[in-house]
């Protein structure tokens, strides 16, 4: 099947000079405060939002941009190749796509132009447990209709940004596992405003992590959500979570690219600058060569992030594209990362550097959303053929 070039470029570059501009403002001091006191960057989010990037995504009827993805993907790696860090806010921008794609009209104007305007945050995504992990299919987090509400009981752990969001996306199990044809079945997808609940049947724990990420573990205690919060139909909140995934991906993989180009940048030009033994060691092969191999390695994941876009863009299911995207571009980033401190050699260590503030941000994408090893599994069954591996 023929796939029609959008109208659109995928580089948008008045995007880019955008965010650029805007990340300017924001140089690596503020970055290594953040990090050092563990504190969100409120500033930098706030900034974005006024600037309606956090809206690009959300439809022009609901006060926002309605902006393709590849404008999403646009944002977020000019956020990362500009030294900054997008993990406070990008949630924003493919949690959404849920309550978008899969909410009723009355939730979708009650909420998306608020969302637009930065007076509602939407940036929790509840998912994850300590006792199922990526298996999605055996959380515990339970919700029992009682009248018009549904009751909430049990945890989630790495929920992050949920101390900064107004709101949330749940999934939770309202039908028993053993009263289903499939494990999948009898998930629900719930919209949670924790501003009600906090502190009360909803408790937030947070989690110091190697970077700063505002991650958490959530515990609900009979926490009761209106039965209007539910999200589309009770029982297909397993579906309507993985519809997100591709964009969830896509996104992720450009800030692996921002970050790969950020690591290039920077170890071009301090091998460029720093003389030893006479000479710039930028000129020495055993330097320059692996700083031409990570550009080698980021361009080619780059390509496959482009290609993911534009059959996300002209409405296909780019699941193998996505999925590849992501792998590739984390490893780039991080391969990048690696260059770039050895490059740097002891000043690679040093915090006035960045490097390894970065080193450690972007070596979480081997690990989240989604593991390597998922992904391989996902290629290894669904596009391979071989037999499911779990």
């Amino acid at each position: 099947m023929s796939i029609k070039p959008p109208t659109y470029s995928l580089d948008h570059p008045e995007i880019r000079e955008s965010v650029t501009r805007l990340c300017a403002d924001f140089p690596g001091e503020y970055w290594r405060r953040c990090d050092r006191e563990q504190a969100y960057p409120s500033e930098f989010v706030q900034a974005l939002t006024a600037a309606g990037f956090l809206s690009a995504l959300i439809p022009e009827q609901y006060e926002g941009s309605g902006l393709p993805l590849s404008a999403g993907a646009a944002i977020l790696e000019e956020i990362h190749r500009s030294g900054g860090n997008a993990g406070a806010c990008h949630a924003q921008m493919y949690t959404m796509g849920t309550l978008l794609r899969h909410g009723s009209e009355t939730q979708k104007e009650t909420y998306l132009p608020a969302i637009a305007r930065g007076e509602l945050r939407l940036q929790a995504f509840g998912v994850t447990e300590p006792t199922s992990g990526t298996d999605t299919s055996s959380l515990r987090t339970t919700a029992r209709l009682d009248g018009d509400h549904f009751v909430v009981n049990g945890q989630k752990i790495w929920t992050s940004r949920s101390e900064y969001s107004d709101l949330m996306i749940l999934l939770c199990r309202t039908t028993p596992q053993d009263k289903t044809q499939k494990k999948t079945d009898g998930l629900s997808v719930l919209l949670v405003d924790m501003r009600e609940a906090r502190d009360k049947t909803l408790t937030i724990r947070p989690i110091r992590t190697m970077m700063n990420h505002a991650t958490t573990e959530i515990f609900f205690d009979d926490m009761r959500v209106p039965a209007h919060h539910l999200i589309g139909e009770e029982g297909k909140g397993f579906r309507y979570i993985l519809s997100g995934m591709n964009a969830e991906r896509i996104l992720i993989a450009a800030e692996c690219i921002g970050d790969a180009k950020w690591f290039i940048e920077k170890a071009t030009a301090y091998a460029a600058e720093r003389s030893v033994f006479g000479r710039p060691i930028g000129q020495n092969q055993g330097v320059q060569f692996p700083i031409a191999r990570a550009y080698a390695q980021m361009r080619a994941a780059e390509l496959v992030l482009r290609e993911a876009i534009q059959l996300y863009d002209a409405g296909e299911n780019p699941g193998e594209e996505a999925n590849l995207a992501k792998m590739l571009a984390a490893e780039a980033s991080w391969a990048a990362a690696e260059m770039c401190v050895q490059t740097h050699g002891g000043f690679g260590f040093a915090e006035e550097y960045d490097v390894e503030r970065k080193f450690r941000e972007t070596r979480l994408y081997q690990v989240a959303p989604i593991s390597t090893n998922l992904i391989l599994s996902y290629v290894g069954e669904h596009v391979l053929g071989l037999p499911r591996s779990y």
